[in-house]
């Protein structure tokens, strides 16, 4: 086949697989070859031709697993990279957002459920490849592109070639995540990945098994293995949800396992839990429970700890743990001091964890909804 004919069929090829899916990896047939077993993440689904996994995403078709949303998303937006949230990730950047359907949690909590939840693939009207999101992320000034809204480890395929593509760029890749995939998989989706933010959602086994319909443990093990395994950088975030994970003795005791299984520099948001989905009965939570939290983090040792979705300057902001000066003065997602000088406290000459330029972005706290077919840059 000649170059010009050969580049057509790549370019068809191409455009079937967006509309169509995409064969997928991580799955092996069963031992009668009935049906294929997922292995991507814990839930470990057996499916027989035309089912369809938890995910609602990944699907047995002619044999295969096929991933019916790759190249397809419900939409992007430019975000300030404070909301994901990373706090010590190039801060005051500005980060092009995107998801797709399905998840592989079953959070009574969400609160993207029209995405997470969704049943109907075809309300991802947007559609791009990778190539397609590593240009739009130039174009706009990002500097980095995450994968948020619905959880990236059912779309991982999508996810891992879109990294690839931005890293030829230059634009990083963030992976918002609640940490659930196999040790199998894990390596490749990760190896990829510059930083993430992992949802610790509780510190107990009865609220995942009850609350989120999945399982503590792998979370743990996930966690774990990004600090001793990779050089992903990461930060947590626990949503403290009145009456169902918000103890004080909860809290502590995931302090504790923190520090002593990844140690004190990983940063905790602790953030406030706004009723939706099926827990519309759930009052919002206290300013005063995160306050709280965040001071049981900071007496159990962990250095960088934080509150979110609550209007809190003090909360909010980065002190440096060794002479108390405040580094990064925040107000939401505004930056409204910046002391360090490329990661290093001009007070004590303490170094910062995590990844930091000589100068702060100045995103603020706009949100920049983008038409793949028309970026427009704002920044």
């Amino acid at each position: 086949m000649d170059q010009d004919k050969q580049t057509k069929a790549d370019e068809h090829t191409s455009v079937n697989e967006v509309v169509q899916g995409r064969p997928g990896r991580y799955w092996h047939y069963t031992e009668d070859r009935t049906a294929i077993h997922c292995d991507l993440c814990p839930r470990a689904c057996v499916l027989k031709e035309g089912d369809r996994g938890f995910c609602f995403v990944r699907k047995h078709q002619g044999g295969e697993m096929i991933l019916t949303t790759y190249g397809k998303s419900t939409g992007f937006c430019v975000d300030p990279i404070e909301k994901k949230p990373l706090n010590h990730f190039l801060p005051g950047t500005s980060v092009l957002s995107f998801g797709t359907a399905g998840c592989n949690l079953g959070c009574q909590f969400c609160q993207n459920w029209s995405i997470s939840k969704s049943r109907e693939v075809e309300i991802l009207s947007e559609r791009a490849t990778p190539e397609d999101i590593a240009e739009t992320a130039l174009k706009l000034g990002c500097r980095s592109v995450a994968f948020t809204y619905n959880d990236p480890v059912i779309w991982a395929e999508y996810a891992i070639d879109t990294a690839k593509a931005c890293h030829q760029v230059g634009i990083k890749a963030v992976a918002v995540t609640a940490g659930y995939i196999t040790p199998e998989a894990r390596p490749e989706f990760y190896s990829v990945m510059d930083a993430a933010n992992v949802d610790l959602k509780a510190f107990t086994e009865k609220f995942y098994k009850r609350l989120s319909l999945a399982a503590l443990e792998p979370v743990l093990d996930t966690l774990k293995w990004l600090k001793h395994e990779s050089d992903v950088w990461f930060e947590i975030t626990n949503l403290m949800i009145p009456g169902q994970n918000d103890s004080p003795e909860e809290t502590a005791a995931m302090c504790d396992w923190i520090v002593t299984n990844l140690g004190e520099d990983v940063p905790v948001h602790f953030t406030a839990f706004h009723p939706d989905f099926r827990m519309m009965d759930t009052p919002p939570t206290p300013p005063e429970t995160l306050t709280r939290a965040r001071q049981q983090a900071i007496k159990a040792g962990i250095k960088y700890a934080y509150t979110g979705n609550v209007h809190d300057p003090t909360g909010s902001s980065t002190y440096c743990p060794q002479c108390k000066k405040c580094l990064i003065e925040r107000d939401w997602y505004d930056i409204n001091g910046f002391a360090l000088k490329d990661g290093t406290c001009p007070g004590c000459g303490f170094q910062l964890p995590g990844l930091f330029e000589s100068k702060q972005g100045h995103w603020g706290r706009r949100r920049l909804p983008v038409g793949m077919n028309r970026p427009t840059s704002d920044s």
